[in-house]
């Protein structure tokens, strides 16, 4: 399957979008002068963020290796945002050439990034839905050509559920879980923060690009349901099985990216 799925209309490049805020803070180029402004403002209430940003990028690509060690050859990358380095497909396709990446977002920017991605030299095994990732029915059927859910796979959700009120992220996870077979893995994270400086990114953020929550530690957990997390659980995500072993606790911030994976064993 190499089609792209459009759900979706056109964009206004006067409106800024978090997939293109996040590919700025990650030093990317494929964003307007309202996404570079908007980021820009940010990083003065909240310094750290980029590292935040760049921080949960490298715990994804380190949990879908892990994944992918552990024999997961489908994966699900919800909410994907821009084509960043390292991108899923390269990761997973590094354990095994013939693993196969589907990624699903609603950002008309970033589909046609994606969409040059697929078709050069990607085809079977990378393939792009755009859709709004909280049609669950709608995105399993245009996954279905893709990916056999039969059989374990891997559902990614990189910090996306900020952007959704804590009962319907729930419900939105509960849904792609209920398509997994045992065996596969969830892997989450986002961003949240309890110090002044995180709290006024989260208000400054909702103000200027719409709507973001700053979920607690507690419903972090709970996005999970009653899923097992894998070791060494919800964490800051420097801190979930980091390349080179932490000599020290990470120091802390006002905010973080909280992170973990988990097993499907119903």
């Amino acid at each position: 399957m190499r089609s792209i799925i459009r759900v979706h209309g056109g964009f206004d490049p006067h409106t800024p979008s978090s997939a293109r805020i996040y590919d700025y803070l990650l030093g990317g180029k494929d964003s307007f002068a309202v996404d570079r402004s908007v980021a820009d403002e940010l990083i003065m209430i909240f310094p750290e963020l980029a590292e935040l940003v760049a921080e949960n990028r490298q715990f994804v690509a380190r949990a879908s290796a892990w994944a992918a060690r552990r024999g997961i050859r489908q994966f699900l990358d919800l909410g994907c945002g821009m084509p960043a380095e390292p991108t899923t497909h390269d990761v997973v396709q590094a354990v095994d050439a013939a693993a196969k990446v589907v990624y699903v977002d609603c950002d008309r920017v970033t589909i046609s990034h994606l969409r040059a991605l697929s078709e050069h030299g990607h085809e079977g095994v990378v393939s792009v839905v755009e859709a709004d990732v909280r049609d669950v029915a709608g995105v399993l059927k245009y996954v279905s050509g893709s990916l056999d859910l039969s059989q374990p796979a891997c559902v990614i959700l990189g910090c996306l559920l900020h952007l959704f009120p804590a009962a319907e992220a729930r419900a939105v996870v509960a849904g792609y879980i209920a398509a997994l077979v045992p065996g596969s893995y969830l892997i989450l994270s986002l961003g949240r923060g309890d110090g002044p400086r995180a709290v006024g990114f989260f208000r400054a953020y909702s103000n200027w690009a719409g709507p973001v929550y700053n979920h607690s530690a507690a419903d972090a957990a709970s996005f999970f349901g009653s899923l097992p997390l894998m070791p060494p659980g919800l964490v800051d995500a420097r801190e979930w099985r980091p390349d080179v072993p932490l000599s020290e606790p990470v120091p802390p911030r006002d905010g973080e990216t909280l992170a973990g994976v988990a097993l499907v064993t119903r």
